[in-house]
């Protein structure tokens, strides 16, 4: 059994307290985003560059790899935003203090350099949950005790913790110019829905549609306060069922002909390693994005090893390579080869707003890529935390 089926096959056990279940009918629907944060403002030259990490997934003893490669990255691309796209730590910490370590190792690198950030959940951040009784909820509070952080609060009566939306100012002030969407894309499916198990389906989660009614919402209040719309990103850390169909350009047929069909179709650029990983159901998401059509790039995470991005009817899609060196990679002695960061640079004064996104891997950076453990002692907490 490979680690991917392993990660599968434990699925059930951690679904069953009814992990990403959809929230409560007749929720009254939360109030509009805020206003622009004042540290996120496009440049004078009308550009704002978003790091994306994603998959950092290490215990409190992370392996200095993973902080080297971040701290390296952020240096040599300086960053108006960095976002965390989920799978922040792993199940190993065994009490509140670890869960904190653990996140405050990754946290630091940005809090360091005085650079905002962001983050999103995975499904492995809450593996700790039994042994150390931290959730998701707590992490996000934990989170917003740095001073870098822009998380807002987070959507209250909807599926999952931490959906929100961060606008970013224009160069000249005024309307915001761009929205950064972050949704919580859950954990693991539960054993059974209508008495059925998921046996020979994927057993990941789905973005709800109590989250895709939020964001059709948003989306709407946004453009009503702001006199039009408000083009933006989306990050949520499992893919959706449209980035496995954007290889192929089919749902169904999988040939190395669809595939180079495919590349010459949506302009598809990197590595897929190993099959997405979508939950079971079709979220609708990518419907609702299209119909609304302020989004313009749909990045994720959760499959380490794919690496690739393309242009599927409009919308971006696309990953961001696995940062963390503590969990699965490649096979044998290329375990790390693919360690790495996206970069995703919005221009203002595109109608598309992206003006382009590429990878940094560790190779590039001069970082040991041994197939081997280098864990460390943690960083210090914050002075009286």
């Amino acid at each position: 059994m490979d680690r991917r089926s392993a990660l599968k096959a434990g699925a059930g056990a951690l679904a069953l307290a009814g992990v990403g279940q959809a929230a409560a009918p007749g929720a009254a629907a939360p109030a509009a985003a805020a206003a622009p944060d004042p540290r996120l403002r496009f440049g004078r030259d009308g550009r704002f560059r978003i790091v994306q990490f994603n998959d950092t997934q290490d215990d409190q003893r992370t392996d200095r790899r993973t902080l080297e490669l971040m701290g390296r990255v952020l240096d040599q691309e300086q960053p108006d935003l960095v976002v965390l796209v989920g799978d922040n730590i792993t199940g190993g910490p065994t009490d509140r203090r670890e869960v904190q370590q653990a996140l405050n190792n990754v946290v630091q690198q940005m809090e360091q350099r005085r650079i905002p950030w962001a983050a999103t959940f995975g499904n492995h951040d809450e593996d700790s949950l039994e042994q150390a009784g931290v959730d998701e909820a707590e992490m996000l509070r934990f989170f917003r005790r740095y001073r870098w952080n822009v998380n807002p609060k987070g959507a209250s009566g909807v599926t999952g913790t931490g959906n929100g939306v961060v606008l970013v100012q224009g160069s000249r002030g005024g309307r915001p110019a761009a929205a950064v969407w972050l949704v919580d894309s859950g954990r693991y499916a539960p054993e059974q829905i209508a008495g059925q198990d998921f046996e020979g389906y994927p057993t990941w989660d789905w973005i709800r549609a109590d989250q895709v009614r939020w964001y059709l919402e948003q989306s709407q209040a946004l453009e009503r306060r702001h006199g039009g719309p408000v083009p933006g990103v989306l990050y949520c850390h499992i893919p959706l069922w449209e980035h496995r169909h954007m290889w192929f350009a089919s749902p169904d047929s999988r040939t190395g002909a669809d595939h180079a069909r495919a590349v010459a179709k949506h302009g598809i650029v990197g590595e897929r390693n190993e099959d997405e990983c979508p939950g079971p159901f079709n979220s609708g998401m990518y419907a609702a994005l299209q119909h609304r059509g302020d989004v313009r790039a749909v990045l994720c995470g959760h499959d380490h090893v794919n690496t690739y991005v393309g242009d599927y009817y409009g919308i971006l899609l696309g990953y961001g390579p696995g940062t963390g060196f503590g969990t699965y990679g490649l096979g044998g002695e290329e375990r790390n080869r693919l360690r790495g960061a996206r970069v995703l640079d919005l221009d203002e004064r595109l109608d598309g707003l992206v003006a382009g996104t590429r990878n940094v891997f560790a190779a590039d950076l001069g970082i040991d890529l041994a197939a081997d453990d280098q864990s460390a002692d943690p960083l210090p907490l914050p002075r009286g935390w």
